[in-house]
């Protein structure tokens, strides 16, 4: 079917290039196979838009990105720009869009497939089965509140800080997204922060209760520090379905959850904003979570299944293709089955397989499931 919906496609920089032209031939599959397409665009983002024209992110990509209906993002990132000025940094070009587009609300699920339990570096009765959703608070906090710096002291020193910083509005939007998670999945929420010590802590649990009590009478929530919920996620991780919870506290837990699953390579997200008063869709924004991994970039060993995974979030929820969302992520779990494996999720009695080969088992398998 004929299709007028927007996306711009952001590979970035290092193994963001080649995951997401892997992601292009899922994606021209879906169109000859199942009628399924998109306006695409593409643009430059992170520091190959830098190389070309000295900004992470040019005005004119913000444009087109805003005005698309959902951003599918590679990587970006590498240490050729680590003596940028910050500004100019490749990650601004991320946090540039995810703010100017109020993507609010990340969405990181840590999913452990039955052929990967054994890749966990925790033991197979910790992890397996494992299911639950990271929601990460995208555009406040730390990385983003006032004031923040580094200043020069009289004595000669300098001193570096940053804020972290939380309205009620912007606890209350988050948490509602929580709870219709929860909703659609296992009915619980993790409210986690550190009001033992933080002051936006403490506000966060009051206005986390106040949601609860008013919204939320059918959902089970429970508090917990951040501090306490990195130690259960790896003592005993099934004992959580969402998990809410701030702009840096989200980053790190999120990543310590990759690592259930066996690899930062397996781990999608969605950025998620309000939905638009028209459509009732919102802006977003779809990505895997490991970064531009600039060390293996160009070699064809990078793993493409956390950009296919991020495609089929896009196809779910930006665009209402359930049926092909779950036709992808079958097929990520068919080809792992048959014992393909990238060298980071690499087991005995396996096939190692690179970026290219990753990418054609998954749409073998998309093959054998159209049957």
């Amino acid at each position: 079917m004929a299709s007028n919906r927007k996306v711009m496609v952001l590979p970035g920089d290092g193994i963001g290039v080649e995951v997401m032209a892997a992601n292009m031939k899922v994606i021209d599959w879906l169109a000859k196979h199942k009628s399924l397409d998109f306006d695409m665009s593409e643009g430059l983002v992170g520091g190959t838009s830098y190389d070309a024209h000295g900004t992470p992110l040019t005005d004119e990509t913000l444009a087109d990105s805003v005005a698309s209906d959902a951003i599918l993002f590679g990587a970006v990132g590498g240490p050729q720009y680590d003596a940028l000025d910050f500004s100019l940094k490749p990650e601004r070009g991320l946090l540039t869009l995810r703010k100017e587009m109020d993507l609010f609300a990340n969405l990181r699920p840590a999913i452990v497939f039955d052929a990967l339990v054994d890749s966990s570096t925790l033991k197979r009765e910790v992890v397996e089965g494992l299911n639950i959703m990271i929601l990460r608070e995208l555009c406040g906090g730390s990385y983003f509140a006032e004031p923040r710096g580094i200043d020069d002291q009289a004595d000669g020193t300098r001193k570096g800080y940053d804020t972290n910083a939380y309205s009620t509005p912007e606890i209350e939007r988050i948490g509602r997204v929580a709870f219709d998670l929860a909703r659609k999945r296992n009915g619980k929420v993790t409210s986690v922060e550190k009001s033992n010590v933080m002051y936006s802590g403490i506000l966060w649990r009051e206005v986390m209760t106040e949601l609860h009590q008013a919204e939320g009478s059918d959902i089970e929530m429970g508090h917990m520090y951040a501090d306490n919920c990195a130690m259960q996620l790896v003592r005993n991780p099934r004992q959580f379905d969402v998990i809410v919870t701030d702009n840096l506290f989200g980053d790190l837990l999120s990543d310590c959850a990759a690592m259930l699953t066996g690899s930062l390579g397996m781990l999608p997200s969605a950025s998620l904003g309000l939905p638009d008063a028209e459509t009732g869709l919102p802006k977003a924004m779809y990505e895997p979570v490991h970064g531009s991994a600039p060390d293996i970039a160009g070699q064809d060993l990078a793993n493409p299944l956390a950009q296919f995974l991020s495609f089929a979030m896009m196809l779910r929820y930006s665009f209402g293709q359930s049926e092909e969302a779950d036709l992808v992520e079958a097929a990520v779990a068919g080809a792992l089955a048959s014992g393909k494996r990238t060298g980071d999720i690499m087991a005995p009695g396996c096939e190692q397989v690179g970026t290219e080969g990753m990418a054609q088992a998954v749409l073998a398998e998309m093959d054998k499931l159209a049957r």
